[in-house]
């Protein structure tokens, strides 16, 4: 019991380095890249560095397999060169027992990872991207989905506002049902409103069919002022592109939250696809990384007298780089529906697992 605690304790020392490290060169990186977006008329350089602390983590997130890995990589070239693993060897310690305490700490690091980890990060993400609107006065266009369906909002050529309701949609939320549109100015407030039964989202307009519209601003009585058509069509800088892209990522959303919003996507109607693929990858992240210590040992476990610790740290950083595109690939397949999302999210560090287990016993002796 010792000696695991000793060996994890070496393996986590190493892990806040290299993840320590890797915070600071993305946070200049990230520093760097918001000074040369940011217009200096709106934002200071503590804005600057605010937003870079704020988006760090998200991209860190993106590639902590790849820091667990290296971290592997740190923590048994430390113990090669300092014979600690020809003494555990010669005491009779086998390998993969000797391994169980790095991948333990790997496991809780992914589950802390997924639990705690990922909520942070959208909460970060999401403030980066409202404090980085604020900076630059940009309207965004929004798109929520909930029990009550569909939520949308854009902007009108006089600088008002459009919000749409609408009870269900297709997939892509370019046609939409029991569809609601409120119009309001910039100053007097809300100006129409239109109910229709569809509406239907054409190169720059909706055409709402089957609709009634409610002059709110310069009538008395707007429903005795109502008037019906069987056709509407109202301007809208959207496409199906940027409502795609409203949805927003799923890596955006907290991972307690997307069960249900996977709900009520699929009860809208809409295709819940890229998120379910998204929560399968979350739920494997623990195996990977424990794949990922193992691919380390699997490459630096030799004692350092043999020699070439240089060329066996590139084969394990290429062996790394590989899995996390494979990784990567197989998330984009089942994205786009090629695979099943749960043979999308496990199959890679499935994959990973069996290669690592592979090489390490090849090396293991008797």
């Amino acid at each position: 019991m010792t000696l695991s605690l000793y060996i994890a304790r070496r393996f986590g020392q190493a892990f806040l380095i290299v993840a320590g490290a890797f915070w600071g060169v993305l946070f200049l990186i990230e520093m760097v890249e918001q000074i040369r977006r940011l217009d200096p008329a709106r934002g200071a350089l503590s804005d600057a560095a605010h937003l870079a602390a704020l988006s760090v983590p998200s991209t860190l997130y993106t590639i902590f397999p790849l820091v667990v890995m290296l971290s592997g990589v740190v923590a048994f070239l430390g113990l090669a060169r300092s014979s600690e693993l020809v003494v555990i060897r010669a005491a009779g310690r086998s390998a993969l027992r000797m391994l169980m305490a790095p991948v333990t700490v790997a496991l809780l690091i992914g589950v802390l990872l997924v639990a705690v980890g990922n909520p942070i990060v959208s909460a970060t993400s999401k403030r980066a991207e409202e404090i980085e609107g604020q900076l630059r006065a940009e309207g965004r266009q929004t798109v929520s989905i909930g029990r009550e369906g569909l939520w949308m909002r854009q902007g009108t050529a006089d600088g008002g506002q459009a919000v749409i309701h609408a009870m269900r949609g297709n997939a892509d939320a370019t046609a939409l049902y029991q569809v609601t549109f409120l119009l309001f100015d910039a100053k007097a407030g809300p100006v129409r409103r239109i109910d229709a039964a569809s509406a239907w989202l054409t190169p720059g307009a909706w055409v709402l069919s089957e609709a009634k519209d409610w002059p709110l601003g310069r009538s008395t009585n707007p429903e005795r002022d109502a008037t019906r058509a069987q056709t509407i069509s109202l301007p809208s800088t959207l496409t199906a592109e940027s409502i795609a892209d409203s949805f927003g990522a799923p890596s955006a959303m907290p991972i307690w939250e997307l069960p249900g919003f996977i709900r009520a996507l699929e009860a809208a109607g809409f295709s819940a696809r890229r998120h379910i693929v998204w929560l399968q990858v979350e739920l494997a992240q623990p195996l990977m990384l424990a794949a990922m210590v193992l691919v380390a040992a699997g490459f630096t476990m030799r004692p350092a007298r043999f020699g070439g610790t240089g060329g066996r740290v590139m084969l394990a950083l290429l062996a790394g780089l590989a899995l996390f595109f494979l990784r990567n690939v197989a998330q984009v397949l089942g994205d786009n529906g090629q695979i099943p999302a749960a043979l999308a999210a496990w199959a890679p560090p499935a994959i990973a697992l069996m290669l690592a287990l592979t090489l390490v016993l090849q090396q293991e002796e008797g």
